[in-house]
């Protein structure tokens, strides 16, 4: 893989009460140094994570959100993820939790 090839990457991140996470796996992918937009979908987490998530976007040019209203589920929030990346014409497009369950 080349190393321009990220820069067109999103990544998509389903979250609801994730407050204790979130920080956390967004500084880890901001750690790898590349070139990947996160995209954070939070379905109006009682928790906090949504402020958090705002706060995170304006110290980062390079995070997006979508919140949603209600909890509408983990396979909804990834179609509105894929939606997204492919309105903004993102190259590379993929999906992790933000519990750290994934590598």
């Amino acid at each position: 893989m080349e190393e321009n090839s990220t820069k067109n990457m999103l990544v998509i991140l389903p979250t609801y009460n994730e407050s204790g996470n979130i920080i956390k796996i967004v500084d880890a992918i901001q750690s790898l140094n590349l070139a990947i937009s996160i995209l954070i979908v939070d379905d109006n987490s009682p928790d906090g994570t949504g402020k958090i998530a705002d706060e995170l976007a304006k110290n980062y040019k390079n995070i997006f959100i979508i919140h949603r209203k209600k909890k509408l589920g983990l396979g909804s929030a990834y179609v509105a993820g894929f939606k997204f990346g492919l309105e903004n014409n993102f190259d590379y497009i993929c999906e992790m939790d933000a519990d750290f369950s994934h590598d």
